[in-house]
């Protein structure tokens, strides 16, 4: 959907999977070889791996249908013959990246319930997926306005950068450098999204951009690395939490455990309004006509 709601639907998306990895990588990372504790060990992990694909396959199918059942989407309908052209084919393209992110969530449901396919498959599926969504976007924005065509270009440079980190997992499984950065990755992509809607489509009331002045370009560039800032100090809080409260003194009870994933999910659900009012800041206040 090419509006505001278009890129903040995907946007949440990344910014749920993200914030959850944020939470879910370190506490996998600082439990190792402590069996008193079930997500912990390998058959918890797998059941959260499994849970996710599940996740993942709902979210591609409410974005396909999204896509396709707007009230000006194609409604499945790809050629029109009445007009001799193709339809609608933005929604089509953006349908196909969800397509193969719920293919992705479709591996990760049958290798973590079954022997079939070897663990490596899951993270080769989403690297694959997450390829497929740089490859169209890169066809997706050409001809369009020079600031139209910076802000996907920036997305670019993330949707790649996560492309060839989830490929190297695929060969260096459990590494939590990658999935750290990996982590990161999908935190940006998701909160980028949610900055190019209130660049493009900024809401009712809200100044428009100059598409063609040359600060608004540097001024988003440097916040691109402003929204990074935000999400390595995102990543870096969870970490602590965990690493300071849970794991300082080595014990651990389940009462504390559940206090502090309680104090983790508050603090990325904060995290997650102020990515959005970061967004919107630069929306209303910074923007160069």
């Amino acid at each position: 959907m090419g509006n505001f709601k278009g890129h903040a639907l995907p946007g949440s998306f990344f910014l749920l999977f993200g914030l959850w990895w944020s939470v879910k990588y370190p506490f996998r990372y600082l439990c190792q070889g402590r069996k008193n504790i079930y997500l912990g060990s390998k058959a918890g992990f797998q059941r959260l791996e499994f849970t996710e694909g599940i996740i993942k396959v709902v979210f591609a199918l409410i974005g396909m249908m999204a896509e396709q059942f707007v009230p000006d989407g194609p409604h499945l309908k790809l050629y029109n013959n009445e007009k001799k052209q193709w339809n609608c084919l933005m929604n089509w393209q953006h349908a196909t990246m969800y397509l193969f992110y719920g293919i992705s969530g479709l591996v990760d449901i049958v290798t973590h319930s079954t022997n079939v396919l070897p663990e490596a498959l899951g993270r080769m599926m989403l690297s694959l997926a997450v390829f497929v969504e740089g490859f169209l976007f890169y066809y997706h924005i050409q001809g369009r306005s020079m600031l139209d065509f910076h802000v996907h270009q920036l997305l670019l440079i993330t949707i790649f950068g996560g492309t060839l980190c989830i490929f190297l997992e695929v060969f260096f499984h459990n590494s939590i450098v990658l999935e750290m950065f990996r982590t990161s990755l999908c935190i940006l992509h998701g909160s980028w999204f949610w900055q190019i809607g209130f660049v493009l489509y900024p809401p009712s009331g809200s100044t428009e951009w100059n598409q063609v002045d040359h600060n608004n370009i540097m001024f988003l560039t440097m916040c691109y690395c402003w929204h990074y800032a935000i999400t390595l100090l995102i990543m870096g809080v969870n970490y602590t939490l965990y690493n300071k409260m849970n794991f300082g003194k080595r014990r651990l009870n389940i009462g504390k455990i559940d206090g502090i994933l309680e104090l983790v999910f508050a603090f990325n659900v904060l995290s997650h309004i102020k990515i959005t009012i970061l967004s919107f800041i630069t929306d209303e206040e910074c923007v160069m006509i």
